[in-house]
């Protein structure tokens, strides 16, 4: 029986959240894709802990919206209808220009360095068609900008979002072009550009919903 390895060794964390990093990231990852079952039983064999941390793992990621008690099928991971991932995009319209802004205006130079190394991790992977690798870097450019903006209010609303949002972020099948976007918003920021950077991304969170509405949802716009 395959396991994997949870790290039960960090006593300054729940197991139970252990537990549910390790799903999260695999429904973020398509690894357990929209729809699957979750059995709590089989997750516990998987993961080698007992069936106690995986119950309070799933509560936790219902919270979040990533999975759904179903009646007669159990818990399942949540599959978004186009309407949900409209809302989801919506909302990260607003909330991910201001986080820009706010960042070009509030970043140190060491933030703005380290954000620099995420975008050169990203190259690197893009280079090697690395696409797990790539989505990885991809949420961490925009949970550092997230961090760098300095704002505990904007940070706490987009905390309940941020595992659904990292979901759509990883549907993409044009990740040259996000990369270049990318790019260019990290030097609009680093440049102290606000207007500049705020205009780019707004274009990029656009740019993100075509993608991922025309790759999830192509078929449901043709009727």
């Amino acid at each position: 029986m395959t396991t994997e390895n949870v790290d039960l060794g960090s006593a300054h964390r729940p197991l139970r959240e252990q537990v549910a990093d390790v799903l999260r990231e695999r429904i973020i990852s398509g690894e357990l894709n929209p729809g699957a079952r979750l059995v709590e039983r089989t997750l516990a064999d998987q993961l080698g802990v007992s069936r106690v941390p995986v119950r309070d793992a799933l509560n936790l990621l219902k919270g979040e919206g990533f999975v759904t008690e179903v009646p007669r099928k159990g818990v399942v991971v949540t599959e978004l209808s186009r309407h949900d991932a409209v809302e989801l995009f919506d909302v990260r319209e607003a909330l991910e220009v201001l986080a820009v802004r706010l960042a070009t205006a509030r970043a140190t130079r060491e933030e703005l360095d380290e954000l620099g190394e995420v975008m050169a991790e990203a190259a690197t992977a893009l280079r090697a068609e690395d696409v797990s690798a790539l989505g990885r870097c991809n949420q961490a450019f925009h949970d550092r900008i997230t961090a760098i903006a300095h704002n505990d209010l904007l940070a706490s609303m987009l905390e309940p979002l941020e595992g659904r949002l990292h979901w759509l972020l990883r549907q993409n099948d044009q990740p040259e072009l996000l990369h270049r976007e990318h790019v260019a918003l990290y030097r609009a920021i680093a440049s102290g550009d606000a207007e500049k950077a705020e205009s780019l991304a707004l274009a990029h969170v656009r740019t993100s919903r075509r993608i991922c509405l025309d790759l999830l949802y192509a078929d449901e716009d043709a009727l």
